[in-house]
């Protein structure tokens, strides 16, 4: 009998309509919930009660740990843990937790207020990034190349952003690298892409359209690759890479990866992988 898993997302896009296209050759029943129609907090958790595995992948950067953590105290096997999906929403901490753990990061300044800001500034000088400590797909992250309108651009954090938003990281901007996206899926490095900006955007990520092409699975990618999992466990991840003059440094990690532009440009068959990935977790 096959396995019924319900993929939780605020929306079915390509990666979703993937998966669930795929599910009756990889042993499964994928349906989807709309991860705003779960009201949890029951420890029964009858909504989930009929499925065997719940695959997590709520874009949003503050419901996927908060439902991931109800949904194991049901007893739900979820992919990714609410642990991991934690990890992965804030950046500042990620990125302090794979520091302590040897894993290279970029540099960076938590920025709170203006004066947290202006102290980034000093730091680092210009042209730095300023991005939001919860967020992905690009958004809301702004290239300061001049320090003339740097306090221009917090202006923007500062009276537009709600407590929550204003939570920013400020980093040296690492110019004319490309960045390479990591697949993994359980504890296996399935498949990555170099990202390269294209027109008038300079940020390099899939979700903008950039442009991609396979990127070379290299030793020094497998081992930074290795050392996030040590933090994370396995699971499902999108993990982002940056290229410097030292080596790569991990930018983030995703713990709903959209993985159209990898599946692309490798070949890589995703949703098979991922459908081996959750009856290994089933098993």
């Amino acid at each position: 009998m096959a396995a019924t898993v319900a993929i939780v997302a605020d929306r079915i896009a390509w990666e979703e309509r993937q998966l669930i296209a795929a599910a009756p050759g990889l042993g499964l029943t994928i349906e989807w919930i709309n991860d705003e129609s779960l009201c949890l907090g029951r420890a029964d958790a009858p909504v989930l009660a009929r499925y065997d595995a719940i695959l997590l992948r709520s874009r949003s950067y503050t419901r996927g740990g908060l439902i991931a953590g109800l949904a194991e105290e049901t007893g739900a096997r979820v992919v990714n843990t609410a642990r991991a999906i934690n990890l992965c929403e804030n950046k500042a901490v990620l990125r302090s937790t794979l520091r302590a753990a040897g894993v290279p990061v970029p540099e960076f300044r938590l920025v709170l207020s203006r004066a947290d800001f202006t102290r980034a500034l000093a730091d680092f000088g210009t042209p730095v990034v300023l991005k939001p400590v919860y967020g992905g797909m690009g958004k809301r992250v702004a290239l300061i190349r001049d320090a003339d309108t740097a306090h221009s651009v917090y202006d923007y954090v500062e009276d537009l952003g709600h407590a929550f938003e204003q939570a920013c990281l400020v980093e040296p901007f690492l110019a004319g690298g490309a960045s390479t996206r990591c697949l993994v899926i359980g504890d296996e490095l399935i498949g990555a892409a170099e990202f390269t900006s294209g027109g008038d955007d300079w940020r390099n990520n899939a979700a903008l359209g950039n442009t991609s092409r396979p990127a070379a699975d290299t030793q020094e990618v497998a081992k930074l690759v290795n050392g996030v999992l040590d933090v994370l466990g396995p699971g499902i991840y999108g993990i982002d890479l940056f290229h410097t003059p030292d080596g790569f440094v991990v930018n983030e990690v995703n713990h709903a990866p959209g993985f159209r532009a990898v599946a692309q440009a490798t070949g890589v068959d995703v949703a098979a992988a991922v459908g081996r990935y959750v009856h290994e977790v089933l098993s």
